[in-house]
């Protein structure tokens, strides 16, 4: 465990049906090493295979019993969880003014 250090995994580019799977077992190693910040500002599209990924690395985190939470969720990627009725489910964004 790393105490009270929350990791950042920064993503960028586009995350989609044809992107996510570079970015499984990265997030999920990452998730279950400890508590988890997924930076998703530099995000430049992404559809339903992005949300399919994000609660993959939750579950992974939560079994690993540690925390996951989200930064600079793109508009169309919240819009798309609303849609979709999973927007609760996704964990809240970190604050910004987290940053150690």
């Amino acid at each position: 465990m790393n105490g009270n250090v929350t990791e950042v995994l920064r993503l960028g580019g586009p995350l989609t049906m044809t992107t996510v799977s570079g970015f499984v077992q990265a997030g999920r190693a990452k998730a279950a090493a400890g508590d988890l910040t997924v930076d998703l500002s530099g995000v430049t599209a992404a559809d339903s295979a992005a949300l399919a990924l994000l609660f993959d690395w939750l579950r992974a985190a939560r079994d690993a019993g540690h925390r996951m939470t989200l930064s600079g969720v793109p508009e169309g990627l919240g819009s798309l969880a609303a849609l979709y009725g999973v927007d609760e489910l996704l964990p809240a964004q970190a604050p910004a003014a987290s940053t150690r």
